[in-house]
């Protein structure tokens, strides 16, 4: 089973910059898709971005253009680095893994792996 650890949250001002990290303990082919997400106070959990094996990339509206996932060269962990910042982007940010085809969907559902969290405040 896939273990995962994120860092890199914080509290940061709008505008800023956070670059998360998330290391698998192990890479399978059932966890092939990483994904982002993120759940801000009293809303639901939503898909932020995915990357597959051979690192293709999808991203939620909202982030698209200031949110980059990426994966290191041995695919063992993956980033997200958040530019320009914005208080609506406060929320407790989660990666996650899953089967390659969950990256065409970033539905919660489809990821079977949760870390615990990293919790990205920004402020005005």
């Amino acid at each position: 089973q896939v273990h995962l650890a994120e860092s890199g949250g914080g509290s940061v001002q709008a505008g800023g910059s956070l670059r998360l990290s998330c290391t698998r303990s192990e890479y399978t082919f059932s966890s092939r898709c990483m994904g982002w997400f993120r759940q801000p106070p009293g809303k639901e959990r939503e898909g932020v971005a995915a990357i597959d094996t051979n690192r293709l990339t999808s991203y939620a509206d909202s982030v698209k253009g200031r949110f980059t996932i990426s994966s290191d060269n041995a695919k063992t962990t993956v980033y997200l680095q958040m530019n320009n910042l914005k208080p609506e982007d406060t929320a407790l940010y989660y990666c996650a893994a899953g089967p390659n085809w969950a990256c065409y969907y970033r539905d919660y559902v489809n990821f079977h792996t949760w870390g615990q969290g990293t919790q990205v405040t920004v402020s005005a």
